[in-house]
């Protein structure tokens, strides 16, 4: 194992850009996905494509993963245990099950290892620019260990406490925008069928107190009609599914939770698992017989802004 060195598991949507930007510092990366052909993704010559998780945990002392579900985190970890040792730091990407991060930090931390959470928030495009917002949590010691490397994929980086809040925290962000996605998908309805023309509907929230992240963001793609987000509804679902367990572990009744996971399923069994997240107001579009359309805005969402340094906020 050589000290220091970074090895990257699930290189999908948003893992490929994650690892991208660490490429980007001239130091060599250890990439492995199921899916060798992921792999295409990356030309940098410090990039070392591995056959399989042994390469990781033999080369690295720092490995990262970004998976899609609590299932494929396990099975990973499960297979990297073996070979873990005293020198090894995991620090997880994903969003995941808290209890089942607290469960696999304890089998880690049981052969020598250090853990840090470490998910994202802030979309895509801005994964892709280097900007994205990190939630970590875990022992101060292992954050001051990743920061070099969290600053490197993120900006606004927050260290969150013990073990399991960032998990929780997370969850709590994609809830939100989930309801503020259903909400958008409302408003914009309520706007057509006054006649309202929707980029100034838009424009409305925009400089309102009901504006948020979602309109800032989503509404663009939805009013160009690519709906393209990177980000599905099975993993909505998921999200949405760990949020509601959350409440009910404390016997707490999210009744708007409740719903949108409805919403959601219904969604997935109209569009299919891997359509886009904000194609669940094309279930409004098309209940009223309308499309939400004005013109000039991006099929894409890109973030124009320049790397900006990572900070601890």
């Amino acid at each position: 194992m050589k000290n220091e060195v970074v090895g990257f598991i699930g290189i999908g949507n948003v893992g490929s850009k994650l690892a991208n930007n660490l490429a980007k510092q001239n130091k060599k990366l250890y990439i492995f996905d199921l899916n060798k052909n992921t792999y295409s993704k990356f030309k940098s010559k410090n990039i070392i494509k591995c056959k399989n998780l042994d390469e990781i945990s033999y080369n690295c002392s720092i490995i990262i993963t970004c998976l899609p579900s609590p299932i494929a985190v396990n099975q990973v970890i499960d297979s990297l245990i073996p070979n873990i040792k005293r020198n090894h730091l995991w620090i997880e990407m994903s969003t995941t099950d808290k209890n089942e991060m607290i469960r696999l930090a304890k089998l880690i931390k049981k052969k020598g290892g250090e853990v840090l959470e470490s998910p994202i928030t802030g979309g895509e495009h801005k994964a892709d620019s280097g900007n994205i917002s990190i939630l970590s949590a875990g022992e101060r010691k292992n954050f001051n260990r990743a920061f070099p490397y969290l600053s490197k994929m993120g900006h606004q980086i927050l260290f969150c406490g013990k073990l399991g809040n960032a998990s929780i925290l997370k969850l709590i962000t994609n809830y939100l925008a989930s309801l503020h996605l259903i909400g958008i998908g409302e408003a914009l309805v309520v706007a057509k069928k006054h006649n309202i023309n929707l980029d100034l509907a838009h424009k409305a929230i925009a400089i309102s107190s009901g504006n948020s992240f979602v309109n800032d963001t989503e509404t663009k793609v939805i009013l160009s009609g690519s709906y393209d987000v990177g980000f599905t509804m099975d993993l909505v679902n998921k999200d949405l599914s760990l949020f509601n367990k959350l409440a009910t572990e404390k016997s707490i009744n999210v009744e708007l939770g409740k719903i949108i996971n409805k919403i959601f399923k219904k969604g997935i069994k109209h569009f299919g698992n891997r359509s886009f997240s904000t194609k669940i107001v094309k279930l409004i579009e098309n209940e009223y017989k309308i499309k939400f359309r004005s013109k000039n805005f991006p099929k894409q969402l890109k973030d124009i802004n320049p790397k900006q340094k990572g900070i601890e906020i």
